[in-house]
């Protein structure tokens, strides 16, 4: 995480947070009040060296709240997209907080240049109190309170102003014969009504109206005067308990994700000796472990943005005849699209599908950090309809897919590069096939020939070897099948699916891994699988292979 990212998490204006445990929160909440003491004791007849003492108090504050907001305004773009490059800076300034920042801390440096009056310089650094509203969470679910009643607000607001106007109008047709000196044209009128509602400014009530019309229609406007405070109220007071039954839920769910995060405790992988993340735990399994209710359960997983809802029938074939079972999935985020692993490798694992089908992102993870190689994965996005990156010819089409093409691009621009798709095979619509482990490098199925002119890979000669070596240690230690496009393909026409839009192709071998299901997910011996690929994989085309394992793998904790 960059310095950027990590000072953006410092300034979320929450101290419930433990960024850097709040200690920049809380100088600027103490400085602020001691500005406003400051401003405070200047009011008084004091001593010159009291004057001193608050002028030094003065311009320490400045300096430390300068550095604030400017650090403030150069990671905006780290706590909202919007504020993204000058312009987006520029909109951050005009914020009701960026405003406050900017008129109470540069109006310093602005009167050095422009004299301004005493009463000015000292109002706008009392206005720094307002500042301390950001912290306070009763000022955020009132301010959640005003946006959510907003658009009734102004339904109410429009349908007083309306009536009123009526009402003022015909308060004049019947008033100005009777008083024609005081309701002489319509504005009159007017003015009388609303200033009814603004506590009569100005002794207007010294001239009511005299007509039996008028008086029931003052009447009426001391109705309304009433129902302008009664209905924004009642508005404001229901908007209010919504935001903070909101706020109270947004609490429930945050404790409900980190038990989720909890209970995907790493267990012991016995035939390779690896502490590993559990690929999918069932709803009826986390209830029991952690005592959430379902509903609990899908709450948290549908607000988190590392779990997602499976169904593990569809990881088993038309001939298993499979029974749906409700699971959570774990998986790691740290990009906008997904995850992005840099381990310096030749070799780029990508798992583009992971969003719609569980678990083979999962298989690829491991694959990757075993082997020492790079990890690319797609985790977010829109699951139905699903469409995958690489059929988007702009990058800008779908969110996420520049960032995705760039960390491909950086992945793949070193020497001898090879890229490895990993893809799931053998779902709840099709048939099992004989080969739980596939390889492609070509655009037709059944073409098992190398000899094909549009393959993916050049480096023939290793890239057989490879096969060869795997195939032999999957046969023999675990009594799987491996085959070459016998049975799926990169695709007729999209020869080039998962490298055809990258910047150095021609320079870059790319193969698909299709892991059928009842490997990838249903055999215990998954992790093993996968640490036999990555020793072929370092065997023979990895230029820096590992010396040994990640010491991570041996880590029993929560989680990824």
């Amino acid at each position: 995480m960059t310095f950027k990212k990590k000072l953006s998490r410092v300034f979320d204006n929450d101290l419930r947070t433990k960024q850097w445990e709040n200690y920049v929160d809380y100088l600027i909440i103490g400085l602020i009040l001691l500005s406003t003491v400051s401003v405070f004791i200047s009011t008084f007849d004091i001593s010159p060296q009291c004057e001193r003492l608050l002028h030094a108090i003065d311009l320490i504050t400045v300096i430390i709240f300068t550095i604030e907001i400017s650090l403030r305004i150069w990671v905006a773009d780290e706590i909202d997209p919007k504020y993204k490059g000058f312009w987006g800076r520029i909109r951050y300034c005009f914020t009701f907080y960026g405003m406050i920042d900017i008129l109470s801390t540069y109006s310093f440096y602005v009167s050095l240049i422009i004299p301004l009056p005493y009463a000015v310089l000292k109002s706008l650094r009392v206005a720094r109190l307002l500042r301390i509203f950001r912290y306070m969470r009763s000022f955020r679910i009132l301010q959640e309170a005003f946006v959510s009643k907003g658009k009734e607000l102004f339904i109410s607001l429009q349908f007083l102003v309306i009536v009123t106007l009526m009402l003022s109008f015909v308060l004049f047709f019947y008033e100005h014969d009777a008083q024609p000196e005081i309701y002489s044209n319509g504005i009159s009128s007017v003015v009388w009504a609303f200033a009814q509602y603004i506590g009569d400014p100005g002794s207007f009530a010294d001239t009511p109206p005299v007509t039996f019309v008028g008086r029931i229609i003052a009447c009426i406007i001391g109705l309304l005067g009433i129902a302008l405070f009664a209905v924004p109220a009642g508005l404001v007071g229901a908007g209010f308990s919504e935001a903070l039954a909101d706020e109270l839920h947004k609490e429930e769910t945050a404790k409900n994700i980190e038990k989720l995060k909890k209970v995907f405790e790493r267990k012991l992988d016995r035939p390779t000796g690896f502490q590993v993340v559990p690929p999918l735990l069932s709803i009826v399994d986390i209830q029991a472990r952690m005592g959430m209710n379902e509903h609990e359960i899908i709450d948290a997983v549908e607000n988190s943005d590392c779990f997602r809802l499976t169904n593990t029938a569809i990881m088993q074939t038309i001939d298993e005849y499979p029974n749906d079972r409700l699971a959570v999935e774990h998986f790691v985020v740290n990009t906008p699209y997904g995850c992005c692993i840099d381990r310096n490798s030749n070799v780029t694992i990508v798992s583009p599908s992971c969003i719609a089908d569980p678990v083979i992102g999962y298989f690829a993870y491991y694959l990757a950090k075993i082997g020492g190689f790079n990890y690319l994965s797609r985790e977010l996005g829109e699951v139905r309809p699903y469409r995958s990156f690489y059929k988007f010819d702009d990058v800008n089409a779908v969110e996420g897919l520049s960032e995705y093409m760039a960390d491909l691009n950086k992945l793949t621009a070193r020497p001898n590069s090879w890229v490895i798709t990993s893809l799931a095979a053998c779902g709840a619509n099709e048939p099992a096939y004989p080969a739980e482990i596939e390889f492609a490098a070509g655009s037709k199925k059944g073409g098992e020939l190398l000899e094909q002119d549009d393959l993916t890979v050049y480096d023939i000669t290793r890239f057989k070897a490879l096969m060869d070596d795997a195939t032999e240690h999957l046969k023999n230690e675990f009594n799987l099948t491996a085959a070459f496009q016998r049975y799926h393909s990169l695709g007729l026409n999209l020869q080039k699916l998962y490298v055809r839009k990258l910047e150095n192709i021609a320079n870059i071998n790319s193969f698909s891994l299709t892991v059928a299901w009842r490997t990838s997910f249903w055999d215990a011996r998954r992790i093993a699988v996968a640490k036999c690929l990555a020793d072929s994989i370092n065997r023979h085309i990895a230029t820096n292979k590992p010396t040994e394992f990640d010491k991570d793998l041996k880590v029993k904790k929560f989680g990824y």
